[in-house]
């Protein structure tokens, strides 16, 4: 008996680098040894009570049926006032849509926009799943460069040159996973003018992290920026960071009717509506008290001071101070061609990533599993004396390799 064929677009794609670190840190800790793993993408707060009794009740009132497929009309509504007061978008309540996760929003609008050649520019580096979401929708990504000098924020240069005839869809995540970078006002404005000359690109704006900006910066949108762009900017967003709703899955967003009717269609036949119990979860965050984003905020601020003072001493890694997010993406070039205790060749972010959780028993995102290397991704949703203890291990491991 012959295995059945895969997708071909499919076969192609990769699977999630980040699950595989994880998966191999949990395997390492089942196993008995101490890991600390810096991997996961999720606050570490658990979900604010208000929340969890609005689910309960939900449950003992039985809202345990389906749903509407875009979603039930009050959360819908509550979606639409979030983007009004948070953002300053006109939005109807007709013009949004709930899914099963932030992720669902993506891939909705992909798989129901993009044809076998059209092109998505993806800034890099990027969260793992954009490119590999767009291969299997039938696009082709566009790496368009990110640099550390640039502070890994895509320039105007930089997009006019990654368009051409094929360009569908530029995504921007700010803040970004994984360098937690921030798109200032006025750098949002400047891509936007480039944008305004090309008006068959869509733009989708992945604003997942954006209750997590620190120093007391603003967070701006693209649609918000520069209201022109408004009729082709899916804008996304979600329950899942601010509201340490990770496991409840509930992604959102809003855009031009037709798309928004589109996704619809797509998910009616592909996952239907949303878990009614988490919609309305999601109604309680989105409409209750929100001091805990606040306070959740300020903790996040502290350990990326933290962790960006202490692996900047460990010998071979360097990083910048990140403006948002939870992450560090922390240069690891002065390791490459070294030799770790072990007797391992670090010749690869990806091998420092592995000899790391191996030998210093710290687990951590090669950087080109994102699309630049050599980095590697250190997440700090973590109390600060494991992040104390993971940066002290990750120090202790730069200083014992050798030339």
């Amino acid at each position: 008996m012959t295995d059945l064929p895969l997708n071909t677009r499919l076969a192609a794609a990769e699977p999630s680098a980040t699950y595989r670190m994880m998966e191999r840190a949990a395997a390492c800790k089942a196993a008995g040894r101490p890991v600390i793993s810096l991997t996961a993408g999720e606050p570490d707060f658990d979900t604010p009570v208000h929340v969890c009794d609005a689910a309960v009740d939900a449950i003992r009132m039985g809202h345990t049926r389906y749903t509407p497929v875009a979603g039930l009309r009050a959360l819908r509504e509550a979606v639409a006032a979030k983007f009004q007061r948070e953002n300053g978008l006109e939005v109807d309540w007709k013009d949004t849509i709930v899914c099963s996760g932030g992720k669902q929003v993506i891939y909705n609008a992909l798989a129901a926009t993009l044809n076998e050649g059209d092109e998505v520019i993806v800034p890099s580096p990027y969260w793992v799943s954009y490119p590999e979401m767009v291969q299997i929708c039938g696009g082709r990504s566009v790496t368009a460069p990110c640099t550390a000098a640039a502070g890994f924020k895509l320039t105007p240069a930089v997009l006019e040159a990654a368009i051409t005839p094929h360009t569908r869809w530029l995504i921007l995540n700010s803040p970004s996973n994984p360098t937690g970078a921030v798109y200032a006002r006025e750098e949002l404005a400047a891509l936007a003018r480039v944008l305004l000359e090309h008006p068959h690109v869509y733009v989708l704006s992945d604003d997942i992290y954006e209750h997590l900006i620190f120093d007391g910066a603003p967070f701006h949108t693209i649609a918000q920026v520069e209201p022109r762009l408004r009729e082709r900017t899916l804008t996304m967003n979600g329950v899942s960071k601010a509201y340490a709703m990770t496991g409840w899955r509930i992604g959102f967003g809003t855009g031009p009717r037709w798309l928004i009717d589109a996704m619809e269609k797509l998910q009616g036949q592909q996952t239907s509506g949303a878990s009614s119990i988490s919609q309305h979860a999601a109604l309680a965050a989105l409409n209750g008290r929100k001091d805990f984003i606040a306070q959740s905020k300020a903790q996040f601020e502290r350990r990326r001071n933290l962790v960006v003072q202490l692996v900047n001493q460990a010998p071979g890694f360097h990083c910048e101070m990140p403006g948002g997010a939870f992450y560090v993406f922390a240069s690891c070039a002065g390791l490459i061609g070294r030799t770790t205790p072990a007797g391992v060749l670090l010749d690869s972010d990806e091998a420092v990533a592995i000899a790391l959780l191996q030998e210093a028993n710290v687990g951590t995102v090669h950087g080109g599993a994102f699309g630049l290397s050599p980095y590697l991704r250190i997440a700090y949703a973590m109390d600060e004396d494991s992040l104390r203890r993971a940066c002290e291990s990750i120090r202790t491991f730069g200083k014992r390799t050798t030339q």
